[in-house]
Formats: structure tokens, C-alpha cells, sequence
């Protein structure tokens, strides 16, 4: 066997090949791209017969440069640089770093301790896409509400009356009503008739004449107003978040959309949606950031840990806590906790779970954790059983009082 170190980057990439008692055996920087990868090819040909014998260490788990190692049949291992940088200083205490030292250090890292490490998982085609997408997805609503807070910010300075007027600040609604009215000058020259109308053509159907009577109260009701002058530059400020926010709420639902029907198209979706607290959009999330290889996960116990649902314990001496996982994908914890949160009213079973946790004194962070640990297990056992969700299988009778 022999090992291969990649540190990977932009325009190029350094490789350094070791064999297996550690002596490298070739070494070099490859550009990125077809020519990078065929170059890589020929330093790990020297070396090995079978691509099975061939064993990457890189700092990444996606991208076409992986996709490539995968495909070639290379044994790849994504190593989390937190971990690189401990482990480059279990070999020197100098803090000297270089890429070419980094790509031993992967080498070395998957030689010696590739079994602490997990095998880049061989998703299908279609779990790929369907990740592509979810995490555009959950990306584009992260950046749509970081936008809503800056608008509400900035109506707070100069505009209180259009944020009692518009609760919901990050909807169509909302945005075709202050890109009539940005400032409270013009929102004074709205008439009902134009409210109803921007109201219609934003989607809404129902109480159309009460709801738009109630924003032009609120927008005409007396309040405290800064300089003309200044109240303009900052009716600029809202027309532009409203439009950027207004763009992204279309991008969403397109994406949204595709997501949805990517997903409904995969084989595990049935089994996603059986389960409490799942729809479409996090359903797709769930299974997005698993992904579906089924030899990915030895044990629910695996598939856990992964989700960062379950907790670390640490105990010196006399002394031991349980705390939350700090190392987690940030994307599937999100998921797996709003899913927790969506299965109290979906799920009586989950809902005992939650409410025995808040008993026994913990918060509300805490249940849902432990909640969303619960799922994650049992969503393991659908998978490996290829059974649909069954509420009495899932949650028997005592289950709850269980700690």
C-alpha cells in the first residue's frame, strides 16, 4: 500500500507519496485541473499496481479534484484541518508550516491513524445534487436574514412606523409595500387602493381590504421623525436591501422547488418523509448531509456523532461532565435540530421524550438535543430495515422515562 498526502488549494496542489514505514517515495506540486490530476496519476503509478491500494489524506471531502480520487478508485479520507494542525505538531514543536510539509503530514496522518478517521463517503449521484442544492438553499435563507436585519436595523433609526406596520420584514409582502413607501414621506402619499393592489400582487388572497387598512393606519399614525435629508439617504439604504431581499426570496422559492424535486426522486425520500418532523425542504437537508451510502455509518452510535447530536463526556479524577458536541457539521446539526423541534407536534412518542427531558430539569436546548439524538437513531434503524417510520416501534411504552 502507499499513502498520499494532497494539500490542496486553488491553482495548484502539492503531493508527497510515502510507503508504508514512512520513507516518501515522490514528491511535487501539480497544477489544478485535468493535467494535476493526470500528473498525479503518474506519481502514484510508479508506486502501485491497484488503485484499491492507494490511500489520500486531504482536507476536504468535496470538489472535482476528490470526485476524481473517488472515481479512480482511490481510498480517500477527508481529514478536518483542525485535526491536521494537532497532528503536524505531535511531529515538531518548531511551528513551522509549509504545503509541501502539510501533504507529508496527510500522507503520515492516514498511514498511522486512518482508522480514528472516516473513508469520503460514495454517494450517488443524486444525493450529491440534492446537496448541491439544499446547501444553496439553506445559504441563500442565511443570507436573506442577515439582509432583514439590516433592514429592520435601519428602520428602527429613521422609520418605527413602518416595522409596526410590517411585522415580517423578510416577505414579498413586505418588500412590495416599503418599495412604494421607503421613507415616511411617501408612505404618508399611500393610498388604500395602492395597498390592496401591492397586496394582491403579492400573493395574498385573503382579507385584503382588513390587512391593508391596518398597514396604511400604522404607516400614517404619528411618530417621532429624523432630518428630511437624512430620512432620505436612509429611504436609499431601504430601497436597495428591498430589492436584494426581494431577489432572493424569488431565488429561494426556484431553489426550493428543484430541491424539492430532486429529492422526491431519491429512493430514501419515502422513508425521510415517514419519519415526525420532516418535510420536503428538511427532509432533503437530513439527507443531504448524511448522505446515502449505506456503508458510511457503522452503527446509529456513528451516525450520531456525525450529526454532533450526541454528547461528550469529560471526567478527570473524581469530577465528570456531559456536555454538547463542539465539532459537528454546522448544517446538519441546524437540520437535525429544527427537526427535533418539528416532531413535538407531529410525533406524541417525541413529545413524552421532550417532555420527561424538561422534567428531569433540563433547558429547552438540552431536550431538543437529546430529542434530535433520539431521531437521528431511529431514523438509522428505517434505513437499515428499509422500513417506514412506526410511532409504537419508535417510542414503546416507557421510553420516555428513560434518561
Amino acid at each position: 500500500m502507499i499513502f498520499v498526502g494532497i494539500d490542496w488549494a486553488e491553482a495548484h496542489h502539492d503531493v508527497c507519496v510515502l510507503d508504508e514505514v514512512g520513507v516518501v517515495q515522490a514528491k511535487g506540486r501539480v497544477p489544478d485541473g485535468v493535467e494535476g490530476v493526470a500528473r498525479l496519476h503518474a506519481m502514484v503509478a510508479d508506486h502501485a499496481e491497484d488503485a484499491a491500494e492507494v490511500l489520500v489524506g486531504i482536507e476536504t471531502d468535496r470538489g472535482l479534484l476528490v470526485g476524481a480520487l473517488v472515481a479512480a478508485g482511490y481510498r480517500v479520507y477527508a481529514v478536518n484541518p483542525f485535526a491536521v494542525s494537532r497532528y503536524r505538531d505531535r511531529h515538531g514543536t518548531s511551528g513551522a508550516k509549509s504545503d509541501p510539509g502539510d501533504a507529508k503530514v496527510l500522507a503520515n496522518l492516514v498511514r498511522t491513524d486512518r482508522h480514528n478517521h472516516r473513508e469520503v463517503a460514495g454517494d450517488s449521484e443524486l444525493a450529491e445534487a440534492v446537496k448541491v442544492l439544499a446547501r444553496a438553499h439553506q445559504s441563500l435563507i442565511w443570507t436573506r436574514q442577515r439582509q432583514v436585519s439590516a433592514l429592520r436595523s435601519a428602520l428602527r433609526e429613521f422609520y418605527p412606523a413602518a416595522l409596526r406596520a410590517l411585522p415580517e420584514l423578510g416577505t414579498v409582502e413586505a418588500c412590495s409595500i416599503l418599495g412604494m413607501a421607503p421613507t415616511p414621506e411617501r408612505g404618508r402619499r399611500l393610498t388604500l387602493a395602492k395597498v390592496r393592489r401591492s397586496l394582491a400582487a403579492s400573493g395574498r388572497t385573503r382579507n385584503l381590504d382588513r390587512r391593508a387598512a391596518e398597514i396604511l393606519e400604522a404607516l400614517l399614525a404619528p411618530q417621532l421623525e429624523a432630518p428630511p435629508i437624512l430620512s432620505e439617504a436612509y429611504g436609499s439604504v431601504v430601497g436597495s436591501l428591498v430589492v436584494v431581499i426581494d431577489g432572493l426570496l424569488h431565488q429561494i422559492a426556484r431553489l426550493e422547488t428543484e430541491l424539492a424535486e430532486r429529492f422526491e426522486r431519491h429512493p430514501d425520500a419515502e422513508i425521510l418523509r415517514s419519519l415526525p418532523g420532516l418535510g420536503l425542504v428538511l427532509g432533503a437537508r437530513v439527507l443531504a448531509e448524511f448522505g446515502d451510502d449505506p456503508a458510511r455509518y457503522a452503527d446509529p452510535k456513528a451516525r450520531k456523532n456525525y450529526a454532533g447530536t450526541s454528547p461528550i463526556t469529560r471526567a478527570s479524577g473524581k469530577r465528570m461532565v456531559v456536555l454538547a458536541r463542539v465539532a459537528h457539521n454546522r448544517r446538519l446539526a441546524d437540520a437535525c435540530y429544527l427537526w427535533a423541534f418539528a416532531s413535538l407536534n407531529a410525533s406524541p412518542g417525541a413529545r413524552r421524550y421532550y417532555d420527561a427531558r424538561r422534567t428531569a430539569g433540563k433547558t429547552q436546548h438540552q431536550a431538543l438535543r437529546a430529542l434530535a439524538n433520539r431521531l437521528v437513531g431511529i431514523f438509522h434503524g428505517c434505513l437499515h430495515h428499509r422500513q417506514l417510520h412506526r410511532e409504537e416501534v419508535a417510542w414503546p411504552t416507557g421510553l420516555d422515562a428513560v434518561a
